[in-house]
């Protein structure tokens, strides 16, 4: 049965057209994958999909009643409520039917009701109706979802005004899976999951009963749980059927037959050109060339097939500092109270270090006490002569209505417009992108103009906390490329393991330098 209808959706964000005649359909118990290139329209279509944009034309027609649960990105979340009872908002209703069956019961229990036989009618109802949706297995349910995307670690009862952005979005894909919506609309949900929490969602996406479609760029995770691949190219969606390693190989030979197609279409309207100048002069032949160039004219052109340009990154240390980058006496880190026990670190020159860990156990919080942007709670800290750190900072909000090129620009304002262009056009941002503001681009595009001002600082020591979020596959692989070739020393938080492994030089797990209450 067709859950999900889409025919000649068409949406353009102020001049650029991003989606034209989209159409597609998705059946009951679907799991989908929405892949592309960064900034191809991916989040546009599900916050499409979801209702939070409307489309300037087409239809999008659900199944009657279908309820839908989108994980959004960013959603205020009331102070003081704890953790724990944000989750059980999930089941708001269900928790309502329990108010009116207490008051019920206690209504019943003083005495004097007029209407008893009433009460007790509707009090066997609700209970009935909880029993059936397992109310008093809730809290249960509660705790293995938190602890299946480690939320437990935080602590149920943590305020949520006290999370950080990601750990927030965890928080709201945990309710989400509580909800168990019809279909569920999930944009990156990996993004602030490290390996262990990435399996756990895996297997529970694998098993999910109902439909969902999700937009990643974590092919592994993607070719786990799909059975079917939406691919947003040239403003137009292509369904395939099959999981990612499927559609890679149908991919192929769509783009070998366009190329080819394309090919021989260029070669007809060469040859037909070239017969048409040399013969419509000639009396015995005009009639003839007039034939071909009405033939000519009447003619489909397809288009030039188009690659998404790839980045080129390159980081360059114009300095060389001493032997030792780094290091640290006795270092103790945390806010209120140290995370782990007192850290003896040494980073030498030229090493490339990953750090690993569960989300929250403290890897950001170290990346910025090391760099002084936090305070430490005791120790030192000791740098080598010559150190220059760049930093790529995991959680970043663009400033509005600042485009990429004035992002760039007032970061290095030596620079002259062309050489600004240029350094984009190497991050792979081209043509009217440099000129769209920071906000209206994708999170992969964000990430480009960040890292493209972390090539232009020159640093000899990269300090980048979850760079490849939001990044697509070609991107991620000229960044792994660059970091490879990098002259300098790196400190890298990211929770892809294939990311790193073959390349770091050591791996820093600080789950083990945790102090266990």
């Amino acid at each position: 049965m067709s859950l999900l209808t889409v025919e000649n959706l068409t949406h353009t964000f102020g001049d650029k057209r991003i989606l034209q005649s989209v159409a597609f359909q998705l059946s009951l118990g679907e799991h989908v994958a929405l892949v592309g290139a960064n900034g191809a329209g991916k989040s546009t279509m599900i916050q499409i999909l979801s209702g939070e944009l409307l489309p300037d034309a087409g239809r999008i027609a659900w199944l009657p009643r279908t309820q839908i649960g989108h994980l959004q990105q960013h959603v205020d979340l009331e102070p003081g409520r704890s953790l724990f009872d944000q989750l059980r908002r999930a089941f708001a209703h269900l928790y309502e039917l329990e108010t009116e069956m207490l008051a019920l019961a206690d209504a019943m229990s003083s005495g004097g009701s007029t209407n008893l036989e009433k009460q007790l009618r509707r009090f066997a109802e609700l209970q009935e109706q909880l029993m059936i949706e397992n109310f008093y297995e809730l809290d249960v349910k509660i705790e293995r979802i938190a602890a299946g995307l480690g939320l437990t670690e935080l602590g149920l009862d943590t305020p949520v005004d006290a999370l950080s952005g990601g750990q927030r979005t965890k928080v709201l894909l945990a309710q989400l899976l509580l909800q168990q919506p019809q279909v569920l609309l999930l944009d990156e949900p990996t993004n602030h999951l490290d390996t262990a929490h990435i399996a756990w969602l895996t297997e529970y996406l694998m098993g999910y009963p109902h439909t969902f479609v999700v937009v990643s760029h974590d092919m592994t995770f993607l070719n786990q749980i799909t059975n079917v691949v939406l691919h947003l190219e040239h403003q137009s969606i292509t369904r395939y059927p099959g999981n990612i390693e499927a559609f890679q190989a149908a991919y192929e030979l769509r783009k070998r037959t366009i190329y080819d197609a394309y090919a021989r279409q260029q070669d007809k309207v060469r040859k037909l050109e070239t017969y048409i100048e040399k013969n419509k002069a000639r009396a015995s032949t005009a009639r003839l060339a007039k034939s071909r160039e009405k033939q000519l004219q009447k003619m489909e052109r397809m288009d030039a097939p188009t690659i998404p340009p790839r980045p080129s990154f390159r980081f360059v240390a114009h300095t060389l500092p001493t032997s030792v980058v780094m290091e640290t006496n006795a270092l103790r880190i945390g806010y209120s109270e140290s995370l782990f026990r007192p850290l003896n670190l040494k980073l030498k020159r030229g090493a490339k270090v990953a750090v690993t860990g569960f989300n929250g156990v403290g890897k950001t919080t170290l990346l910025k006490t090391l760099l002084g942007h936090l305070p430490s709670l005791g120790g030192k800290i000791q740098f080598g002569e010559r150190v220059l750190p760049s930093y790529f900072e995991q959680e970043h909000r663009s400033v509005k209505h600042v485009t990429a090129m004035e992002d760039v620009w007032a970061a290095f304002p030596a620079l002259t417009q062309k050489e600004v262009r240029e350094a984009l056009a190497r991050s792979g941002l081209r043509g009217e992108k440099v000129l769209q503001a920071m906000d209206t681009l994708s999170g992969g595009e964000q990430a480009k103009v960040r890292l493209c001002k972390l090539m232009l600082h020159c640093g000899n020591w990269l300090v980048l906390d979850e760079p490849t979020n939001h990044l697509d596959a070609i991107a991620k692989a000229s960044l792994q490329e660059a970091l490879m070739a990098f002259e300098g020393t790196i400190l890298l938080v990211t929770h892809e393991p294939d990311f790193f492994q073959g390349w770091v030089t050591d791996v820093w797990d600080v789950q083990r330098w945790r102090i266990v209450k």
